[in-house]
């Protein structure tokens, strides 16, 4: 498992996972731009998993956000999150349909896949240019 990371802007205190996926961005740039996408594709897939998703942040995603220090983004996602969660509540109250099981199972997956594809590069904007806002999405490719 990955250990929790230190709080240091130089890479040479993290974890080797981390100095991987910020050696990674460094070479690559950004999630959304055309050389990431390149590089990635052409990775191993043990390494597309390393630098695109984040196990313990899919596991744990709003814990391990908090202690990643990432509390703005988890804030925001938590957001999304109640956001979605009560449009769905109040559409199934005004309607009288119930959500199937399966689409309740799949929205849930998903906002754990949420957090764990996006943790890896806001760490790595928090740690290198100090850069903690409120995006979630920042610098992420949507599609």
């Amino acid at each position: 498992m990955e250990g929790i990371p230190q709080t240091q802007s130089t890479s040479s205190n993290l974890k080797p996972k981390w100095q991987e996926r910020f050696a990674f961005f460094d070479q690559h740039g950004s999630p959304s731009s055309a050389t990431y996408k390149a590089a990635l594709k052409a990775a191993p897939f043990r390494k597309r998993l390393l630098i695109g998703m984040n196990l313990i942040a899919f596991l744990f995603g709003p814990i391990y956000l908090f202690v990643l220090g990432l509390w703005k983004k988890n804030l925001s996602l938590l957001g999304i999150i109640v956001a979605i969660t009560v449009v769905i509540e109040i559409f199934q109250n005004v309607t009288g349909i119930v959500m199937p099981r399966a689409l309740d199972t799949g929205l849930n997956v998903m906002f754990n896949v949420m957090y764990g594809v996006l943790t890896n590069y806001a760490y790595y904007l928090k740690q290198t240019t100090g850069k903690q806002g409120w995006n979630p999405f920042e610098g992420m490719r949507l599609i």
